[in-house]
């Protein structure tokens, strides 16, 4: 009854959805995104009001955990009222509101839930560079400078990493730009992957992405670099049947070993070693023989993943045989829990004859 008298009163005015108990209510607020107000009793079957409440503000749908929510309760409750506010209620009403303040309360949070939708939308193409979808530049300065002043008051320390796909250029001019606008593509995938959650990455230039890292000294950064290098050199990558040698440069820095107090230094250091060490790869002995290369790693099974997240599946199957031998503990641990009826014994032995041969 009280649910008919309110949707009589506001239905000139929004549309509106029904539903009859909590457990409803919260599936409809999942598969419904034009739902801008939620209005709930705190009695109701099923998931009370209370349970609903602590749903969507603990939701990780941003939409659902900022929506506005307001309560039905009665005058003489103020008990029950206070419980909802600390749940995060929006705003609270009684069952026999009149028509006015509550299209006067609704109008209010529907203009706030749009306005705040308008500026976090805003605020997003200001922190994402479009192209990319990783952070801009000016967002990667401006976290820059909060880590470092953080670091500095605490006595703590950042890096800077500044990684270039070497010789982009001749890649392009050797094999085409979508070639190279493909390798960009994937290396922007793969290093996305890799970095931490703390650590803000950014497109800086049309080879060049730059990672600043909280927390960290130079000894773990060039750990990163390497494992990153690690990986693009494991990576198969052919075109027409030609392997495409894609090579990285870096160029690192640290606020506490270069001792920089501001993080447009760091910056520019960093990107001064990347070119630093192009120019010590042109002065290389001419006596090096040119095919000697190092022997190839193999690949880690993080690494593998993050190939194939990138969709370069190519750079992952010759490594395959490896890979399941790493994973096998993995395989049999799984065999002996869920039995799925596999025989990891056998395959065991096929793999490791596969390896060897």
């Amino acid at each position: 009854m009280v649910r008919a008298t309110i949707v009589k009163l506001i239905k000139g005015r929004f549309e509106v959805r029904e539903e009859g108990d909590g457990e409803a209510g919260w599936q409809t607020l999942m598969v419904d995104s034009n739902i801008k107000v939620l209005i709930s009793d705190l009695t109701m079957p099923k998931l009370d009001g209370y349970g609903l409440l602590k749903r969507v503000r603990g939701s990780n749908i941003a939409r659902i955990r900022e929506m506005p929510v307001i309560m039905i309760s009665g005058d003489e409750d103020e008990s029950a009222r206070h419980h909802a506010k600390e749940c995060g209620a929006t705003d609270f009403i009684t069952k026999g509101i009149g028509t006015a303040e509550l299209l006067a309360r609704l109008d209010a949070l529907v203009r706030l839930a749009t306005t705040r939708s308008e500026l976090e939308a805003m605020a997003k193409q200001v922190m994402v560079d479009p192209e990319s979808g990783l952070s801009s530049e000016e967002y990667l300065k401006q976290q820059g400078r909060q880590a470092l002043a953080l670091a500095q008051r605490h006595g703590s320390e950042i890096s800077v990493i500044v990684v270039e796909i070497d010789r982009l250029d001749d890649l392009i001019g050797r094999f085409g730009r979508p070639v190279g606008d493909q390798l960009i593509k994937q290396f922007r995938a793969i290093l996305s992957k890799r970095v931490r959650l703390e650590d803000t990455v950014s497109q800086t230039g049309q080879a060049q992405f730059t990672v600043v890292c909280p927390g960290i000294g130079l000894d773990d950064a060039r750990a990163f670099a390497n494992r990153l290098d690690q990986t693009i050199r494991n990576a198969t990558i052919s075109y027409r049947g030609e392997r495409v040698d894609v090579n990285l440069k870096f160029g690192l820095a640290n606020s506490r070993d270069d001792e920089w107090q501001t993080m447009t230094h760091l910056l520019q250091l960093a990107e001064g070693r990347a070119v630093e060490e192009e120019e010590a790869k042109l002065v290389e002995p001419a006596d090096v023989e040119e095919d000697a290369k190092p022997p190839m790693p193999s690949l880690g099974v993080e690494d593998a993943m993050a190939l194939l997240h990138a969709g370069n599946a190519e750079g992952v199957k010759s490594h395959l045989a490896a890979l399941a031998v790493q994973l096998m503990p993995l395989l049999k641990l799984i065999e002996n829990e869920l039995k799925l009826g596999m025989n990891p014994e056998d395959a065991e032995a096929k793999l490791k004859r596969l390896v060897s041969s």
